[in-house]
């Protein structure tokens, strides 16, 4: 039975390959944009509410299904020993990245210092692997799912926080940029729905990569998004931290 997040993020896919939009859909269901917009942000949708909105759009719930279907068979995470076989291949690692990033061939062959066997040997590593699926005439689909992400901790992110100094080398000034830090303290329930809320804005963002893809490479200028979250202080605060007191050992 898919879930009602998956159903929501497929019927938004199938509406945007329709060229539909919030606008669309509340004018034929005689709801305001604003509160449409509200029900896929929240992926609160009631079946009576999903039967108007597929019958307003003119799809079939089936679409919806084999979507989700399709997604599940896609890959969503790479294993330790691949993860570690491309991030020890500076070219591959380039290559893996191009590919996620929707660049075609003829892309890579232009942004990278490799030859267009190099590229295709490159290709040919992450089709063994189930990344991709190459294709005739040097194209290839890429197979991974929309929540593909890398191994927490793994060894494409452990090289990423071992060299975090370069992401950080920047005043993030520009109108490109932004870094915001914030300390605060929240009970487990506001600190469970702030991350919901960070696992959404990454969902977005994957989203917004896809719709993009249809650009030329030279419109679409890689961006890099880091989300953290975790309970923490600065060093200099938790050496201020009064400790508990010993516990007492009573003697009978």
């Amino acid at each position: 039975m898919p879930r009602a997040i998956d159903v929501v993020d497929e019927l938004k896919r199938e509406l945007k390959a329709r060229g539909l939009t919030y606008a669309d859909i509340a004018r034929r269901i005689g709801m305001s944009e604003a509160s449409v917009k509200r029900m896929f942000s929240e992926r609160n949708l009631t079946l009576a509410r999903l039967d108007e909105i597929l019958a307003a759009a003119g799809i079939d719930f089936t679409e919806v299904a084999r979507g989700i279907d399709r997604e599940q068979h896609l890959i969503s995470q790479l294993t330790d020993a691949q993860e570690r076989e491309i991030v020890e291949s500076p070219s591959l690692f380039a290559v893996a990245v191009g590919a996620l990033n929707l660049l075609s061939f003829d892309d890579m062959l232009a942004a990278y210092e490799l030859t267009a066997a190099e590229l295709v040997g490159e290709l040919a590593r992450l089709d063994r692997m189930g990344l991709i699926e190459l294709l005739p005439n040097n194209r290839f689909r890429l197979r991974v799912a929309r929540t593909f992400a890398w191994i927490p901790n793994g060894p494409i992110m452990t090289a990423f926080k071992n060299n975090a100094h370069d992401f950080f080398a920047s005043s993030f000034a520009g109108d490109d940029e932004l870094m915001m830090l914030l300390n605060a303290r929240l009970s487990r329930t506001s600190g469970a729905a702030l991350l919901d809320k960070l696992r959404r804005v990454a969902r977005e963002f994957s989203e917004q990569h896809i719709d993009d893809a249809r650009l030329p490479a030279q419109q679409r200028p890689p961006i890099s998004l880091l989300l953290a979250c975790r309970p923490w202080q600065p060093p200099a605060i938790r050496a201020l931290a009064r400790r508990p007191p010993p516990s007492r050992v009573v003697r009978r």
